[in-house]
Parts: structure tokens; C-alpha cells; sequence
């Protein structure tokens, strides 16, 4: 007897997949978009979906669950994580004050993530409105290389630092998502 979940995907079409394409709400049919700025944008949201998906049918307790000692790494964290970093991103195209931390001291986005429904329901409403946020403000820019903020950092490479950090972290909760009940995909 083990302690480890089995590994196991909704999918019936491509076992390797999280769900079926046609269950699949990232929408990868027909022709890619057009240009750079439609390529980053859509890279973006499936990863943001990709995220949620991640998430979905999770307990609190589970989307608190660590992954493993010495980290404090979980699903909800994450979310929380993204949250934060999305109001960061903020300041980094502003000339104006910085806007606070959402969640206090370092770490405390991932220390905060705890097993209450209430948390929950923050944490996504939090990373929700920091998203639309970011977007609104980047929205106001078109130009990919036109230098914001006091670092002069072009959108072209705030976009892309986006993308990085929702994939790097959508890695982080494959993982974090097979060791608590086993399901794995895409």
C-alpha cells in the first residue's frame, strides 16, 4: 500500500491531456492570431486558464496543501503568488508611488495560503482584479516598444516576463495538482 494518489486524466481522447479538446476552454483551433501583440496576449490567457484549471475541484484544504518541507509552495499560494505579482507588474510601468503589497511581508503570499474557504474566495477575486488591472493599464499602451515606468522597461519585455511567470508557475502546479489527487495533462 502507498500513500501516493494514481495517476489519472479526465481525457479519454489523449490520455496526456487534462481534458478533452472539445472540454478544453483554451480555444487552439484555427489559425493562430495575428502579430505579436495578439501572440503574447494569447499565450497568457491559456496560461491563466490553464492555472485555473489546475485549481478546479480542489478543497480548500487541498489548494493549501505544501508541496514539499522546506517550501511552502502550494496551489492556493500560487494563486496568490500571481496576485501579487500582477499589482507588481504595475509598478513597474508607473511613475507613480508604488502600489502596497497585497499581502504584507515577503512571502506572505505563499505563508498566508491557508485551508479556509474564505481565503480562497479572496485569493481568486484578488488575482482577478490584479489581472484586469494590469491588462487595462498595459492596454493603454499598443506600441511593444515603447519604455515605461522609472526602469524604462519596454511592454514588449513586461509582456513577455508575464508569459515566463504564469508558465514557469502553471509547471509548479502540474506537479502540486498530481501529488495531491493524481491527475496529470497538459
Amino acid at each position: 500500500m502507498t500513500d501516493e494518489p494514481a495517476r489519472w486524466s479526465q481525457a479519454t481522447v489523449f490520455p496526456d491531456m487534462w481534458v478533452d479538446p472539445d472540454d478544453d476552454p483554451r480555444d487552439s483551433s484555427g489559425p493562430g492570431p495575428e502579430g505579436e501583440l495578439a501572440t503574447l496576449d494569447g499565450y497568457l490567457a491559456d496560461y491563466r486558464i490553464t492555472l485555473r484549471m489546475k485549481c478546479e475541484g480542489l478543497d480548500p484544504e487541498q489548494l493549501a496543501r505544501r508541496s514539499v518541507p522546506p517550501s511552502t509552495m502550494s496551489l492556493l499560494g500560487l494563486v496568490r503568488h500571481l496576485a501579487e505579482v500582477e499589482r507588481n507588474w504595475r509598478n513597474w510601468i508607473s511613475d507613480d508611488e508604488p502600489l502596497p503589497k497585497l499581502y504584507g511581508r515577503r512571502d506572505a503570499d505563499f505563508d498566508g495560503a491557508v485551508a479556509e474557504q474564505a481565503a480562497v474566495d479572496a485569493a481568486f477575486a484578488d488575482l482577478a482584479r490584479e489581472q484586469a488591472a494590469t491588462d487595462a493599464a498595459l492596454a493603454a499602451h499598443a506600441d511593444l516598444g515603447e519604455r515605461l515606468g522609472r526602469d524604462r522597461i519596454t511592454v514588449r519585455e513586461l509582456l513577455v516576463h508575464r508569459v515566463e511567470e504564469y508558465a514557469r508557475h502553471c509547471g509548479h502546479a502540474d506537479l502540486l495538482r498530481e501529488c495531491i489527487d493524481g491527475r496529470v495533462g497538459q
